[in-house]
């Protein structure tokens, strides 16, 4: 692991999810870029001194110079997004693959530089879009792909939060203070940090292309650089409309994400804070509540499969998160020992959801400089 050492608590998160996933140890890390700090999370996470490293340069270097039986098998980057490119960029030049924290990088050219490298080293690059780990949330991507609500019109998604809502930036929040830093963060804030995720949301569920946007970014905060709320119309490679927003400012709410999909029969709807059900609509029928569950009989095989913890236990964000992890892990299997794995839903995101997300993030920023013009994203296909 690189970075999540000291305060913040997406380190401990990504430690979590991987653990559960049952097949994955830690066993190596840099988790600061103060050497004594990096030490004392190895020493509170009982890792061996000789693997914990003062700096992630010297991890990779000393690592990639073991044995493949010894050196570590992947890295994840679990720091601020003006980190992930230089880190993963050396990782795989270390022949190391990787898994990252959202969104891939701090800007669109370094997003498709590092997708230059990832496909040139033939490696694994995995990205926790985290909301994808649902298992209802594949249960509904996969009846849209069925057709079961016949051609999708209509796509809304919203990703509401409140812990910005003050300027906690200036009160020594360190988790604040980075993400509304544009040396740090990138030209946007709150659409880098949650926007990404709704993004990557509706196109992960709809199996549609968010091709166009006209959006509108504020900065509600006094003395906030980066933008803290916003919203776009938008247009799919299928012909949907849409509406996206996400905000940092809306006071009192935790995580709002939730998104509804309707076609030309009926539709769907999940709630990140209620994420064991899945409501459908249907024309002329009652509403039908879909249930989590590993022995529901309505959901699909492949989804039930994903399901971690015994029918009838809710499963939440740190299952989700697992089941990120789980896929990455069963890939790199398949490549270690040449077998087939069990497991496919959902998939890790990869680089090119990444560059996805990077020119959702651009085109966002873009058009709304402009006045909410409508802006095209600057590439649609993943071959680009």
């Amino acid at each position: 692991m690189i970075g999540g050492g000291g305060d913040g608590f997406i380190g401990a998160i990504h430690r979590r999810a991987a653990a559960l996933c049952g097949n994955i140890e830690l066993v190596a890390g840099a988790f600061s870029s103060d050497a004594d700090r990096s030490r004392q999370c190895g020493d509170a996470l009982f890792l061996s001194p000789d693997r914990v490293y003062g700096d992630y340069t010297e991890m990779l270097s000393v690592e990639s110079a073991r044995s493949p039986a010894e050196r570590i098998d992947f890295v994840s980057i679990v720091t601020p997004n003006h980190l992930h490119y230089e880190m993963a960029q050396l990782a795989l030049q270390s022949n190391l693959h990787v898994i990252c924290d959202k969104p891939v990088t701090r800007t669109l050219q370094e997003a498709l530089a590092l997708r230059t490298l990832v496909r040139k080293t033939d490696l694994l690059f995995g990205l926790t879009h985290t909301y994808i780990g649902y298992p209802l949330v594949s249960q509904a991507r996969r009846m849209i792909a069925r057709g079961e609500f016949g051609k999708i019109r209509k796509i809304l998604i919203e990703y509401p939060q409140g812990w910005l809502s003050r300027n906690e930036e200036a009160s020594g929040n360190k988790q604040a203070a980075w993400r509304t830093d544009p040396k740090l963060s990138g030209d946007s804030g709150c659409i880098a940090d949650i926007g990404t995720h709704a993004h990557n949301l509706a196109e992960y569920v709809t199996g549609h292309r968010i091709v166009e946007v006209s959006a509108d970014l504020t900065t509600f905060v006094p003395g906030r650089d980066l933008d803290d709320d916003g919203s776009a119309l938008f247009r799919t490679d299928q012909n949907a409309k849409g509406v996206l927003t996400a905000s940092q400012i809306c006071a009192g709410i935790n995580n709002g994400l939730q998104i509804r999909v309707f076609g030309e029969s009926g539709g769907c709807a999940w709630q990140q804070e209620n994420p064991n059900v899945l409501t459908v609509h249907r024309t002329g029928k009652p509403d039908e509540t879909y249930h989590a569950g590993s022995n529901v009989s309505y959901l699909d095989p492949e989804v039930r499969a994903a399901f971690i913890t015994p029918a009838g236990h809710p499963e939440g964000y740190i299952e989700a998160f697992a089941n990120l992890y789980r896929s990455f892990a069963d890939r790199l299997n398949e490549r270690i020992f040449d077998c087939e794995s069990e497991f496919s839903v959902p998939h890790c995101p990869s680089i090119d959801d990444g560059v996805r997300g990077m020119e959702f993030v651009d085109a966002m920023v873009t058009s709304s400089k402009k006045g909410g013009q409508w802006t095209s994203l600057k590439t649609t296909q993943l071959g680009d």
